[in-house]
C-alpha cells in the first residue's frame, strides 16, 4: 500500500454532487472539512457600488457554481465582460460534531484563490480581506461562528482595470489577443471549512536533506503551551520508518530533525518518485493528540555545480514544457482534479520531464500529481500586468502586493518535491537605466524574498529578458526564432561566456552574465493549426496566433521542432530547455495538444527527437 492511499479524506460531504470534490490541500491534511463549493447567490456590481447598494445585507439576484469563475461556461454565467466588481452570498451550516476538536475550537474558512481584492463577512462582520488573485486566504471565524450555527457567508471581490495588478496571461483588452487569453473574476479555486483547536498546527515546512538521510520538518503554531510537544513520524510502504518529537512551548515554530534509517532510504527523483508518508502531531502534557495533520515529502537534492544543476548529484538534462493552465470550458481552474492528472501525462507523454508553470500559480493538487509522477517543476508567479507590454522605457512598475502574494506562494509550495527551482519574474521589458528604477526594486525585492524564504532551490530572477540581479542562480532567454540554423548559431555563443541575450537595439536589458547556469527556458512556440484554409499562410493571424512563420504541414512541424531541439541537446553546457507549448490556448495555436487535449499531431514523433541523452548528461562540464 503507498502511503499517499490514506492521504486524502471523504472527497466531499453526503447530499448530492459538489463541483471539485476532492481535498484542495493534499500536504497539509486533516479529517474534519467541509467543501462549500456549488451554488452560490451571485450579482455582478459594475460600478463597484454594492456596499453603498446594500448588496451587503440582501439577496442577491443570480447565482453561480464557485469554484469556476463567471467568465467560465461551468460557472453558469458565462459574462466575458469586464467585472469590476462581484458579490457571493451562501448560507452555511457549520457541523455541531465539530466541537469534538476541543472546548476553543476554531472553525476556518478557507479561500484557495480569489482574484483579485477580496472582502469577506460572516453574519455581517468582516474576518477577512486580502489582495492577489493567485493564492490562497483563511478566515479564522472564533467569536463570529462556532460549531452547529448556520450563518451567511458574503464575498466582494473586485478586479478594477487599469491600475498595476498581477494578472498573468488575462487579457487586459476586451476580447482575447495574441497571448493573452479570457479574464478571471473572483473566486476560481474551492472554498471550505474546517474546525481546529486554538492551539494547532500551521502548515509544516519539510526540508529535505539527502546528504544527511534526514528530513528537517518546521512546524509553525498558533499558540505554545506548557506540556505541549510536536511528533514527526516518517513512514513508508513498510509502516513507521523513523519518528522524532521535540517541546512546542519555547519556539512558535519549533523544528524536528527526523533521520532515516540507511536502508530505508529511497531519494525521488523522474524515475522513481518515491513520497515518505509524514505525520505531525500536536500533543498536550498527558500524551493525547491535541491537533494532527498528514503530509508526505521526497527526498531529493538541487544543486548548482559551474553552469550544472544537479538533482540528487546527477546532471539530469531539464526536457521542459510551458504549461499554461488554461480549459476552454473553465479558463485558469481546472474542470476536474483528473484534468489535473492529464495535464502531467500529456506532457510526459510527448516526452518532457517537466514543466515551466507559466504566469500563474498553479492549483496545489497539480503539484500532488507531479510529486507522485515525479514531474520536474519551474514554480512562477503570474506578473504580467504592471504595465504596458512591450513598451522598452521606464514603463513596468509592480508593487509591493507582487512580492506579498509571492510570498504567499512560497509558503503554500515549500514542501512539494517535484519544485525544483523558482521564477518571480518573467519577461520584465526594461531598458537598463543609470538610475534604479521601481522594477529594479521588486525584482530584487522578489529575488531576496525568494531566497530567504527558500534557500534550498534555485532563483531565476526573471525569466528572459530584464536580468537585474547581478548574482541570480540562474540565467536564461526567449527565443523564438524558427530557422533551426540560425537558432543554433545564436545558441552557439554559451561556449564563449557570451549567451543568448534578450536586448533592444536601444541597448542592453540585462547586467552582465556571470557564468551561471544556463537554458533556453521560451523557444518553439511552433505555429500550426491543422484545420485552418490553405488559404490563410504566411503571417496572416486573423484566424489564430503564433510566433513567426507558421509551419505549411505536420511534416514541416516536426521537421522545425527536431532542428531547434536538436541544437540544444547537443549543447554540453545547456542544463536544459522549455518548449512552447504543451496545448492550444484559444487563438495561440502552438500547442503540442489541441485546447480540449485532444490529439494534435503525432506525439511519438515528439517523444522521439526529446529522449535521446542529452550532451550535458554524458559529461560533468
Amino acid at each position: 500500500m503507498s502511503v499517499l492511499d490514506r492521504l486524502d479524506p471523504p472527497s466531499a460531504p453526503a447530499g448530492g454532487p459538489v463541483p471539485r470534490p476532492e481535498y484542495p490541500r493534499p500536504q497539509v491534511v486533516r479529517d474534519r472539512w467541509l467543501n462549500l463549493n456549488g451554488s452560490w447567490e451571485f450579482e455582478v456590481d459594475p460600478g463597484d457600488s454594492g456596499l453603498e447598494r446594500g448588496l451587503r445585507e440582501r439577496p442577491l439576484t443570480g447565482t453561480i457554481t464557485v469554484p469556476f469563475a463567471p467568465e467560465s461556461e461551468l460557472s453558469g454565467v458565462e459574462n466575458t465582460d469586464f467585472l469590476e466588481a462581484v458579490w457571493y452570498r451562501r448560507e452555511v451550516t457549520i457541523p455541531a460534531d465539530w466541537a469534538e476538536v476541543g472546548d476553543d475550537a476554531h472553525v476556518l474558512l478557507h479561500f484557495g484563490a480569489v482574484d483579485h481584492d477580496a472582502t469577506v463577512w460572516v453574519d455581517g462582520t468582516e474576518v477577512v480581506r486580502h489582495r492577489g488573485g493567485f493564492t490562497p486566504f483563511t478566515a479564522d471565524l472564533h467569536g463570529v461562528a462556532a460549531p452547529g450555527e448556520t450563518v451567511t457567508v458574503v464575498v466582494r471581490a473586485r478586479d478594477h482595470r487599469g491600475i498595476p495588478q498581477a494578472r498573468g496571461k488575462q487579457s487586459g483588452l476586451y476580447a482575447n489577443k495574441d497571448c493573452h487569453y479570457t479574464r478571471t473574476t473572483g473566486i476560481w479555486q474551492t472554498v471550505w471549512m474546517e474546525p481546529v483547536p486554538g492551539a494547532s498546527l500551521r502548515r509544516p515546512r519539510i526540508t529535505p536533506d539527502l546528504g544527511a538521510r534526514a528530513f528537517d520538518v518546521r512546524v509553525p503554531l498558533t499558540q505554545n503551551r506548557r506540556g505541549h510537544h510536536v511528533v514527526v513520524t516518517v513512514s513508508d510502504a513498510e509502516g513507521v520508518v523513523a519518528s522524532e518529537s521535540t517541546p512546542a512551548h519555547l519556539d512558535l515554530a519549533p523544528s524536528v530533525r527526523v533521520v532515516l534509517p540507511a536502508e530505508r532510504v529511497r531519494p525521488w527523483s523522474t524515475k522513481d518518485p518515491h513520497l515518505y508518508g509524514v505525520e505531525v502531531e500536536l500533543h498536550d502534557a498527558a500524551g493525547d493528540v491535541v491537533d494532527a495533520v498528514r503530509s508526505y515529502a521526497g527526498l531529493r537534492s538541487v544543486a548548482i555545480d559551474g553552469k550544472a544543476i544537479r538533482i540528487n548529484g546527477e546532471p539530469l538534462f531539464q526536457r521542459l514544457v510551458l504549461d499554461q493552465g488554461y480549459w476552454p470550458e473553465s479558463l485558469m481552474t481546472a474542470p476536474s482534479d483528473a484534468a489535473l492528472l492529464r495535464d502531467v501525462e500529456l506532457g510526459l507523454e510527448a516526452g518532457f520531464n517537466g514543466a515551466r508553470l507559466h504566469q500563474k500559480v498553479f492549483e496545489e493538487r497539480y503539484l500532488y500529481h507531479a510529486d507522485r509522477l515525479g514531474y520536474l517543476v519551474w514554480g512562477e508567479f503570474g506578473d504580467w500586468g504592471a504595465g504596458d507590454f512591450g513598451r522598452k522605457d521606464d514603463h513596468q512598475k509592480p508593487t509591493t502586493s507582487y512580492v506579498a502574494e509571492w510570498l504567499e506562494a512560497l509558503e503554500r509550495d515549500f514542501s512539494h518535491p517535484s519544485i525544483i527551482g523558482w521564477c518571480p519574474l518573467n519577461e520584465t521589458h526594461q531598458l537598463l537605466h543609470d538610475r534604479i528604477t521601481q522594477l529594479d526594486d521588486v525584482t530584487r525585492a522578489m529575488f531576496l524574498a525568494t531566497k530567504l524564504a527558500d534557500p534550498s532551490r534555485p532563483v531565476l530572477d526573471a525569466s528572459g529578458y530584464s536580468h537585474r540581479v547581478l548574482e541570480t542562480d540562474v540565467w536564461d532567454s526567449h527565443h523564438y526564432e524558427q530557422d533551426p540554423e540560425a537558432f543554433a548559431r545564436d545558441m552557439a555563443g554559451l561556449k564563449d561566456g557570451e549567451p543568448w541575450a534578450n536586448r533592444y537595439d536601444e541597448g542592453p536589458i540585462s547586467l552582465p552574465y556571470r557564468g551561471q547556469p544556463y537554458f533556453c527556458s521560451e523557444y518553439g512556440g511552433i505555429w500550426w493549426n491543422p484545420e485552418e484554409a490553405a488559404e490563410v499562410a504566411g503571417d496572416d493571424r486573423s484566424e489564430s496566433w503564433g510566433y513567426g512563420q507558421r509551419v505549411a504541414d505536420e511534416e514541416e512541424f516536426h521537421s522545425r521542432f527536431a532542428g531547434l531541439t536538436d541544437a540544444l541537446l547537443d549543447d554540453p553546457l545547456m542544463f536544459g530547455y522549455c518548449y512552447t507549448q504543451l496545448t492550444d490556448v484559444f487563438q495561440e495555436q502552438n500547442g503540442v495538444y489541441r485546447f480540449d487535449r485532444g490529439e494534435k499531431l503525432d506525439v511519438d514523433r515528439v517523444r522521439a527527437v526529446q529522449v535521446r541523452p542529452a550532451a550535458f548528461e554524458k559529461g560533468d562540464d
